[in-house]
């Protein structure tokens, strides 16, 4: 007879996973399957079978990690670093090593059970263990001595099915499981342990014997039937004088005896052992596998909400809360986050930590498209709302991969005059009422930050007025402990001085004094402090006024949140690190020198980071119908670049995978938000766009032909209301203008005339074919705020044909133009100006900031939005004016410089009539009522 040898079936498995672990390195680049092995106590034999797994990992590729807890380690430590493990993406299939070696009590079968299924590659979970003796053996995990017995079994070529098998022994964790293992496979089985009476009867008819007893050589080779394929699970020590430690090791079968009789048998030891460890290494690949699988990059599973349509259209509110969102870590789950990936706020909202980026970086980007609109009338025409209504198109209708990135609404506008901005009617993101209601705090890390540069400002200006060079000095570098050190942003900033010494004892007096005294000229002091609150009063005031500031007074102003340069910096920044040397880079004024402060100088970039460390995550939402979204970031559009952050955009176009989307919107019209959104974030990000979707609505286009003024909280004039053919075709011009602007930057444009009840069918029509005319790529009439994602399938459609169109995105300037070049370019080009002329004091300031080498920033025009022009009374597409520049300020952190066209504030004032007159509690289920 033919003694098995399991040396080479042992080596085919081992090769076989060290070829699929190196085809999952090569398809997935950086991925390696992972196994951990959670260990209580010190058991010698324990730590031998550790150290086997060990080896067979490290030569197959696979990742193991070796938990060990001391022996004092309790049930709830066990469950503690299970419940951590379980939760890790980075393992993929873990084992508890048994017996727990623990001076403590602790229940094996709770420890067993609380190991994640789709983890449990020992398969000695109930859960695993239901399913194989059910039979779903491709829906779980078998436990590996078992799995390794069959593995054996079917290396000998021997048909299993038809033949009796006998198992011996009935643990859980190898006779219980192999007897169901071979059921499975179609074998006749008989179950026997140590007292069965007919023991030799039983093994005498065995095909297939499996021994599993833990007795040495209880099974006589007398007893086996000639041919029978034996398998010996056992491991005993015997006496044995002729062995230096005075025994040796036995299995449960008398193996001289039995291998004259069976065709194959396994020896022990180097039998049933490696090939147990080899299943366990099989077990941990087949985890990763199923891993990948599910959580692929662009491979998503997700769950659409449908919508009940009303008719009229109820209120926004009313829509909101009529919906039940699904929790937002199944969004998560949905469109690939891990779950270590995401913290959540509440059952509704989560921020994505950016370590995303990092695993998927290898991964392609989907197709970007930036949502923006003609010039807008003060009602706004749709742009949030076409935004949700695509993507809504998009994923829950033609079940495409897609994620849309907008703005976080600021407070002002929330409780002053507009209301909200999650969208409208069927088309929003939700819940609406927290969307708009401090969401995750973002906005209050702002108003924070911004407010401790503030006060670090005036406070280290009173603190240079009152004190000597020395006695600042102590106090910026005091003794502790009798040691006195520089920390790390002073070692900057003497380094930026030129100053190349670390002891803060070799200063000389020069040196103290050019490290201690920024010497900030009050009257060059560019920040100001800001609130989340439209206060028209605190557009001036007067600091300073207490006693104990004595006499140091200035005027100063308060603007509103959105507007600080804080804001623009978090949504510019791509990580952490780069927010963080953005902060650095600030200037908040000049010395009396003329050389610019920043926030570095200040001392404040470090507690900044910490105070905006969560604010740079991104937060994940939902639209009505279930598509995901991230809200982030919400700069003005005017004073700053008014698009939301590129760290959404950039991990959203990674969790789509190539053939997805992910839809962005940019403040107002397209010639302020886009044109921005083309200079400076794609300048920044590195992003290419693939389309522009131009909102357009017939009411816009009537005021741009010369219709009435149209004032918020005023009923519309009926100009607006009834057919008029020839306003709308002479306010196309408007259109025109911006479809032109769009394909300046050498993209494919589709015009999306998003329809209002009081158009008509002639008008939307003119509107459509106006557009088409002009050069736009396509134009379609939209009914989304309607109809949900239903009303914007043409428009989902027309986007998916132009971003397989050619695109030759490009920039309008290079940043390396004069200052008034660039200005004069976007002027010229994007406006339609016959030139610009710069007050007084922005020549001053052109003259300052090339001096100071912030010439080559990128331009970021703030101006009205109401008008192609710095006027905005003038509509349609005006031409031959002369663009008046009447000041410039920097924004070096962020990385532009803004001139300011025309006037305007940054703090807008609350109206006659509020939208907070609205708004309540409801008093029956304490949620938010009013009219967002």
């Amino acid at each position: 007879m033919e003694v098995f040898e399991l040396t080479q079936p042992k080596r085919q498995v081992r090769d076989r996973l060290k070829q699929q672990v190196a085809e999952m390195a090569e398809k997935f680049p950086g991925f390696r399957p992972g196994l951990a092995i959670l260990q209580v106590g010190n058991r010698d034999d324990s730590n031998l079978y550790i150290n086997m797994k060990l080896k067979a990992a490290a030569e197959i590729g696979i990742s193991a990690n070796h938990i060990k807890l001391p022996n004092t380690a309790t049930e709830a430590d066990v469950l503690k670093c299970i419940a951590s493990l379980n939760a890790d993406p980075a393992v993929h299939g873990f084992i508890v090593q048994l017996p727990l070696d623990s001076d403590k009590p602790i229940n094996t079968e709770k420890i067993t059970n609380a190991v994640a299924p789709e983890k449990d590659v020992d398969g000695l979970s109930s859960i695993n263990a239901g399913k194989l003796s059910r039979g779903d053996l491709g829906d779980c995990f078998i436990p590996c001595t078992p799995k390794g017995c069959m593995e054996l079994i079917r290396q000998t070529g021997v048909q299993v099915a038809g033949k009796r098998a006998v198992v011996i022994g009935r643990s859980k964790i190898v006779g219980a499981p192999m007897h169901d293992l071979l059921l499975w496979n179609n074998a006749t089985v008989t179950t026997c342990h140590s007292k069965t009476s007919t023991l030799a009867e039983e093994v005498g008819k065995a095909d297939i014997l499996v021994v599993a007893a833990g007795r040495a050589e209880m099974v006589k080779g007398e007893w086996i039937k000639p041919g029978a394929i034996v398998i010996d699970c056992g491991i005993n020590h015997v006496p044995d004088s002729t062995k230096a430690s005075g025994k040796r090791v036995v299995g449960d079968v008398a193996y001289t005896s039995a291998k004259e009789k069976a065709s194959f048998i396994t020896p022990v030891p180097g039998g049933v052992g490696p090939m147990t460890v080899a299943m366990l290494m099989q077990s941990t690949v087949e985890s990763a596998q199923r891993f990948l699988e599910k959580f692929q990059p662009g491979k998503w599973t997700i769950q659409y909400n449908q919508l009940t349509l009303k008719m009229p259209v109820p209120s926004d509110i009313e829509i909101s809360q009529s919906c039940v969102p699904k929790p937002i870590d199944q969004v998560a789950k949905e469109v690939g986050l891990f779950p270590d990936e995401v913290e959540l706020y509440g059952q509704t909202k989560a921020k994505v930590q950016l370590s995303v980026l990092n695993r998927l970086k290898n991964q392609p980007d989907g197709k970007y498209v930036v949502v923006t609109g003609i010039t807008p009338t003060p009602l706004g025409e749709g742009k949030s709302t076409t935004t949700v209504g695509l993507v809504q198109a998009l994923g829950a209708h033609l079940h495409q991969n897609v994620f849309a990135c907008v703005r976080q609404p600021s407070q002002g506008p929330t409780f002053g005059i507009k209301g909200g901005a999650a969208g409208g009617g069927y088309c929003q993101v939700v819940p609406m009422e927290e969307f708009n209601l401090h969401l995750t705090g973002d906005i209050h890390a702002i108003t924070a930050a911004n407010n401790l540069v503030a006060a670090a400002i005036d406070a280290r200006i009173f603190h240079e007025l009152t004190q000597s060079d020395q006695a600042l000095y102590n106090r910026l570098v005091p003794s502790v402990n009798g040691v006195r050190k520089f920390s790390d942003i002073q070692i900057r900033r003497l380094q930026k001085l030129g100053i190349n010494k670390t002891d803060p004892m070799a200063l000389t007096k020069e040196e103290v004094n050019s490290f201690v005294r920024l010497d900030i000229d009050p009257g060059t002091i560019t920040w100001q402090r800001v609130l989340d609150t439209n206060d028209r009063f605190l557009r001036k005031i007067t600091i300073g006024q207490s006693p104990t500031e004595k006499g140091f007074t200035r005027t100063a102003q308060f603007d509103i949140t959105v507007s600080s340069e804080i804001m623009a910096v978090l949504a510019l920044a791509d990580a952490l690190d780069d927010m963080k040397k953005r902060f650095g880079r600030m200037v908040v004024a000049s010395s009396k020198k003329g050389q610019p402060v920043t926030a570095d100088d200040l001392g404040v970039t470090g507690a900044l980071a910490v105070l905006m460390k969560d604010a740079v995550k991104p937060n994940l939402m939902q639209t009505l119908e279930g598509t995901p979204v991230f809200v982030h970031a919400g700069p003005f559009a005017n004073i700053a670049h008014g698009n939301s952050s590129v760290l959404a955009d950039k991990i959203a176009l990674k969790l789509v995978g190539k053939d997805g989307f992910v839809v962005t919107e940019a403040g107002f019209g397209a010639d302020i938000g886009m044109e921005k959104f083309f200079n400076i974030k794609c300048r920044y990000s590195g992003l290419r766009p693939h389309v522009v979707v131009l909102v357009a609505t017939v009411r816009a286009l009537k005021m741009h032909g010369g219709g009435p003024a149209v004032t918020a909280g005023v009923p519309l004039p009926k100009e607006y209301t009834e057919e008029n053919l020839q306003l709308v075709a002479k306010g196309c011009s408007n259109l025109n203008k911006q479809i032109q602007n769009a394909q300046m930057f050498g993209v494919p444009v589709v015009v999306a005339v998003n329809a209002f009840k009081t158009d008509t069918k002639a008008e939307l029509a003119l509107v459509v074919q106006h557009a088409k005319e002009a050069g736009a790529f396509d134009a379609v009439e939209c009914t989304h705020w309607a109809e949900g994602g239903k009303g914007a399938l043409a428009l989902a459609r027309a986007v998916q044909r132009a971003s397989q169109a050619p695109s030759n995105f490009r920039f309008l300037y290079n940043v390396e133009l004069p200052v008034v070049d660039k200005i004069r370019l976007i002027a010229q080009q994007v406006y339609g100006a016959r030139d610009i002329e710069l007050l007084p004091e922005a020549q001053e300031k052109v003259a300052l900031y090339t001096k100071q080498g912030f010439g080559n920033l990128p331009i970021c025009m703030a101006k009205t939005h109401l008008s192609l022009s710095h006027d905005p009374e003038q509509k349609g597409a005006p031409t031959d004016f002369v663009l008046p520049i009447r000041d410039i300020r920097a924004s070096v952190g962020a990385g532009f410089l803004y001139p300011l066209v025309g006037t305007m504030s940054t703090m807008p004032g609350l109206p006659t009539r509020p939208c907070f007159y609205d708004i309540d509690l409801d008093p029956v289920s304490g949620g938010v009522n009013g009219l967002f």
